[in-house]
């Protein structure tokens, strides 16, 4: 049996429903994964997470290499064992990390030499050291080491770190198969199509990526870093007529609701963002009724909950007036409360959208939810 395979269950229009399957469980798409950076979902216990419904979380490779280490963590036993989580996860290979250094990294042909922005210490990422970290730290997935531009870059700047992506994954790939996974468990690579808002490009990248293996999944980068929105929805509907049907398809660092809604519609399964635990940490909630900022006045005596059709912890104990107090308290419970609702929402709206594609009714309710969340005004964070 395969250790990872990629079973379509429906599908209405573009959307599509399917179990992604790993050697740490089966996912059901299309799913949010909740981002753990440093190997924790910030504010939250993995018990929270499950309890949430979460069944992929994603960590990144630069920052667990900087601290603790990926050599401490494969001597832990590994990212599982190290955060006691036992679902499958993800890694991020660390390039978007890297390459937002803009002031602080240097780019060659071989790899990228930065500045750590823990101690200003100098680093070096290359390809083939990426996937000795991404071994060392044992997640199911794994990212090739890329190039990545702002969401706005012209075409020559876009196809120069398209191509020079593509041949660091053509070494990624040759180090990932050279190299034993230290624990005994199946890691899958996935590449990643880049191209920036230029149509030509990502079907370029896509078609030449395909062609160089049987790759096990797919991610789309390069995405929500600066475009407008309607350019990220049309590279999406692009790649959709062009990337291997039968292997997921990852949008990495996409996690607004709307922007989740939007992408399953064009045959995206999996989703990764800090936003929800970063805007709760700050007040944001997000609600089926678009999102608001729980510190506003309006809310001091307000009896109900965040949503009142969510079922999470926080919406089934605690009123917004009392979830208020925490914040303008300043007491940590109210940061848990927001970022445990937040990722239960997203991980939820992913469900009520699996039902809707399995239903063939997709489309009406896409439609029917998005008009709803983009007609509140007044309260928006």
């Amino acid at each position: 049996m395969q250790a990872f395979a990629f079973t379509r269950e429906a599908a209405d229009g573009a959307a599509r429903r399917g179990t992604f399957r790993t050697p740490h469980g089966a996912v059901q798409t299309p799913a949010f994964m909740a981002v753990g950076t440093l190997g924790t979902v910030k504010a939250l216990d993995p018990d929270d997470l499950v309890n949430a419904g979460a069944q992929m979380i994603l960590s990144n490779a630069y920052h667990l290499h900087l601290r603790p280490g990926d050599d401490l963590v494969r001597e832990m036993g590994g990212l599982h064992r190290f955060m006691h989580w036992s679902g499958p996860i993800l890694t991020d290979s660390g390039g978007f990390q890297v390459f937002s250094l803009a002031t602080l990294r240097t780019l060659d042909e071989d790899g990228v030499e930065f500045r750590s922005h823990l101690d200003g210490s100098t680093r070096r990422f290359t390809p083939e050291l990426v996937m000795q970290i991404e071994r060392n730290l044992g997640a199911d997935v794994v990212m090739q080491f890329d190039h990545v531009i702002p969401g706005q870059s012209d075409a020559q700047t876009a196809r120069d770190a398209s191509e020079r992506s593509i041949r660091w994954l053509a070494r990624c790939l040759s180090a990932f198969h050279e190299i034993e996974p230290p624990h005994g468990s199946a890691q899958a690579l996935f590449p990643i199509v880049q191209g920036g808002i230029h149509d030509d490009l990502r079907r370029e990248a896509a078609t030449a990526i395909a062609g160089m293996h049987d790759w096990p999944g797919y991610g789309v980068g390069g995405l929500s870093v600066g475009e407008a929105k309607p350019d990220m929805y049309r590279i999406l509907e692009g790649l959709n007529e062009v990337l291997p049907p039968t292997r997921p398809r990852y949008l990495m660092g996409v996690g607004f609701p709307e922007d989740l809604v939007e992408g399953v519609r064009r045959g995206i399964d999996l989703f990764d963002c800090v936003a929800p635990t970063r805007m709760g940490r700050n007040g944001a909630v997000f609600t089926t009724d678009g999102r608001l900022n729980i510190k506003r006045a309006e809310f001091r005596n307000d009896e109900r909950p965040l949503d009142e059709s969510c079922d999470c912890s926080a919406c089934s104990r605690f009123t917004r007036a009392y979830i208020r107090h925490l914040f303008v308290s300043d007491e940590m419970l109210g940061r848990r409360l927001l970022s445990l609702h937040n990722v239960h929402f997203l991980v939820a709206l992913m469900g009520a959208a699996r039902d809707a594609i399995g239903n063939r009714s997709f489309d009406a309710w896409s439609q029917g939810w998005l008009d709803r969340y983009h007609s509140r005004t007044g309260t928006f964070a």
